[in-house]
């Protein structure tokens, strides 16, 4: 069982940039999109085989918004977390699986001043990790997608620089590490414990030619499913947004 996680920044762009040539080669069983920018009526989207697709698009159009693309059967699937004050901005869907419940995630940004680092830090990240761990009370999850932070310096090209930057504040390595030791393990860190491994890259100063990048998305897994755990990677080589896409395999 292969899982796919992709922040396409913005399906339609993505769409005319390859997206369904990717898609017909990779058949994924599963594949999560970020920021898909748009509601289902705007895009366009046949695929090939048996799919259902499930969106959560933001009230304001054109931002944020994430799809589960599966063909795998799912048991139910819910939007949002069940917070008014998050939900607007249609930045979780959660399908339940046989066994295990995949959560599908757009982390804000702390934008690029930190206007928004209190909320993201002291709200976002507590209810998220709240609802992650009722999840996990009743079967094991798996969360994925664009988690907007660099959670080691091993995980950026240039951490001395960018401390303190929206995505490298201490505030926001700490929530993610809190995330973590609530009952998940970063699973790409279980195979690959070297630098220079990334999944997004500016689009100035040829930062991804240079592979000047930040890890910023990422599949967490339940620490009950690590013997499941085969294997888990990122593809930098596939275009098409200035993220890439990120997998884990599962027995």
């Amino acid at each position: 069982m292969r899982l796919y996680s992709w922040n396409v920044n913005g399906i339609r762009a993505a769409i005319r940039k390859g997206f369904l040539d990717w898609f017909e080669a990779t058949q994924p069983d599963v594949l999560c999109l970020q920021e898909t920018k748009a509601l289902p009526d705007q895009v366009e989207l046949e695929l090939p085989g048996k799919y259902q697709l499930h969106w959560n698009s933001a009230d304001k159009k054109g931002y944020s918004g994430t799809l589960i693309i599966s063909r795998l059967p799912l048991v139910s699937v819910r939007n949002g977390i069940g917070k008014k004050k998050h939900d607007r901005e249609g930045r979780v869907i959660t399908a339940e699986l046989d066994d295990f419940f995949l959560v599908n995630v757009y982390t804000p940004n702390a934008k690029r001043d930190l206007s928004r680092l209190e909320y993201r830090t002291e709200q976002w990240d507590v209810d998220f990790r709240r609802y992650l761990k009722r999840l996990n009370k009743t079967k094991p999850v798996i969360f994925c997608g664009d988690l907007n932070v660099s959670h080691k310096a091993i995980d950026l090209a240039n951490p001395a620089r960018n401390r303190g930057n929206a995505g490298f504040t201490d505030e926001e390595r700490e929530t993610f590490g809190a995330l973590l030791d609530s009952g998940f393990i970063d699973s790409f860190r279980e195979f690959e414990k070297g630098p220079g491994h990334y999944s997004w890259w500016s689009y100035m100063g040829r930062a991804r030619e240079k592979n000047v990048g930040w890890r910023l998305d990422y599949f967490g897994v339940s620490r009950i499913l690590r013997p499941r755990l085969k294997a888990a990677g990122i593809l930098p080589e596939v275009m098409g947004s200035d993220h890439c896409p990120v997998w884990i395999e599962l027995d």
